[in-house]
């Protein structure tokens, strides 16, 4: 290891300062819908253009490691991820919050953050190569049963009711759906209006099904106090830490695996440990969605975990892991680096010094995190006539930022009434932003896939059966699918009167 390197960050003053500026603003940023990671660190290309190469990635690493937690605070607080990663994080985050634990909320998901941000990173540092390696092999047909993975997860996001979750997903498809194909540029849903071809803003469906509706289902309760949050105790305790390690490690490799397969990300990740985390856990204190602690847990570690994730094939093969990982890969270039497998031996230093950037900003992540919480929780004690026009106005807000388009605060209203109905008739909203996030992915890799066979569907499914790693994803397709029927409940409890009658 090169420590010198490695710890250039710690020592040299500037950049600590850089670091800790990045992860800071990174933070805030995150916790604001609409204004994400990829946007700032684009932003800051052409401000660092003149830089020198260490203090331009010690600012973007910073920002890119204190985003990627950030959404967690809104998400927790106010029921709307500042990022897509934070989905998962409100499922759990925002009932304890309405038990006045909002504290204990923050708290645990800022270490449970920093614990995942470590293990990836030292996945990054001891095994990149090997990750890397297990990253190319997905061909586009991988990609594709990855991508249906994720939208079985509904079952285990739509509570009770599978016919609803699968519903509430082939919705988020069709809306990932709408605007010109990608392929051809042939208009899909778009009934004739130019408006639609560039397709609906993500987080215009996200701030309006969760922020919106929200505010809208709590309208009838505008005269009720604000709950008192409990701030006795922030920094969690070892007991609690080490109940939810095992569950911690689990979900952090979930999230570096995932991170490390280009085009996906830590929304992917904190989803499928959110999933994950149902199945493991073992008679949780409360139903998860209403207040489980595992479910904070599992998707805040694995989305942090994605971040060392996503350097690992942009380190070893120059390809990026998620759209920030692009930019900063861009940001290299500019500075005359070629990341990809001539890195390592040109000039071995940049990737030490990423790596103790990395675990700095992870540092201060944690210091960022667990300061301030007692003044930022006192947003939800704000009496309910002024707190729900404020969550409206942020909800206004971020839908505008992403484009400057009044069209988007439009779509981000409609949906904030459709997610109020669907929340009123016992309708899950997280399955339906899954389906808008995994849309793309579906789309893009069944075209490669196909195509790659020449439109041969029996050559596609000889693929998928020949390849071990393509055979292994559609067995966990077909087991997942298997499990969340009704027909599993069933067996298991024809199995159990059968052992029973055996016994007797």
């Amino acid at each position: 290891m090169d420590f010198t390197h490695f710890f250039m960050t710690w020592i040299d003053l500037r950049l600590l300062a850089l670091v800790g500026a990045g992860t800071f603003a990174g933070i805030y940023i995150g916790a604001i819908p609409g204004l994400s990671v990829t946007m700032a660190v684009s932003i800051l290309i052409s401000f660092t253009f003149g830089w020198e190469m260490y203090d331009a990635l010690a600012l973007m690493i910073g920002i890119y490691m204190g985003g990627v937690y950030g959404g967690s605070r809104t998400a927790i607080l106010l029921n709307i991820p500042g990022a897509p990663s934070a989905i998962a994080t409100a499922l759990d985050g925002y009932p304890l919050a309405k038990k006045g634990l909002a504290g204990e909320a923050i708290g645990l998901s800022t270490t449970m953050s920093a614990l995942g941000g470590l293990i990836g990173i030292a996945v990054l540092g001891f095994a990149a190569p090997a990750v890397s390696e297990f990253a190319i092999r997905f061909q586009p047909r991988d990609y594709m049963l990855l991508a249906i993975l994720g939208i079985l997860l509904v079952g285990s996001l739509s509570g009770e009711s599978l016919i609803k979750g699968v519903f509430a997903g082939a919705l988020g498809l069709t809306i990932g759906c709408v605007g010109l194909d990608p392929l051809t540029a042939q208009e899909r849903f778009t009934f004739g209006y130019i408006e639609l071809w560039g397709g609906i803003s993500f987080v215009a469906v996200m701030i309006g099904l969760f922020g919106v509706s929200e505010a809208l289902m709590q309208l009838k309760h505008i005269n009720t106090p604000a709950l008192k949050q409990k701030i006795t105790r922030v920094i969690p305790s070892w007991k609690s830490v080490l109940k939810f390690l095992p569950l911690s490690v689990q979900t952090s490799l979930i999230g570096v695996i995932i991170g490390a397969l280009p085009g996906t990300g830590g929304d992917i990740a904190a989803l499928m440990s959110y999933d994950h985390a149902k199945r493991v856990t073992k008679n949780p204190e409360v139903p998860f969605g209403q207040g489980a602690r595992a479910g904070l847990v599992a998707p805040e570690t694995a989305n942090n975990a994605a971040v060392g994730g996503a350097f690992i094939p942009m380190l070893t093969l120059g390809i990026p892991g998620d759209s920030v990982t692009a930019i900063i890969i861009g940001a290299m270039f500019i500075h005359g680096l070629n990341p990809g497998p001539m890195l390592m031996i040109e000039r071995p230093e940049m990737f030490w010094f990423i790596l103790g950037a990395l675990v700095l900003a992870t540092v201060f992540m944690l210091i960022f995190g667990l300061t301030g919480i007692r003044i930022f929780v006192k947003v939800v004690e704000l009496p309910r006539a002024m707190l729900f026009p404020l969550i409206l106005l942020l909800s206004i807000i971020g839908a505008f930022a992403v484009n400057n388009a009044l069209t988007d605060v439009y779509w981000m209203l409609g949906f904030g009434v459709l997610g109020y109905f669907m929340k009123l008739y016992g309708y899950q909203l997280g399955p339906v932003i899954l389906g808008v996030i995994l849309s793309r992915l579906i789309d893009d890799n069944w075209r490669r896939a196909i195509i790659s066979e020449r439109e041969d569907l029996g050559r596609l499914f000889h693929g998928i059966f020949t390849s071990p790693l393509s055979l292994v994803l559609f067995m966990a397709v077909v087991a997942i699918f298997f499990t969340s029927t009704p027909l599993w409940p069933m067996l298991k409890n024809k199995l159990r009167k059968a052992a029973a009658k055996k016994d007797a």
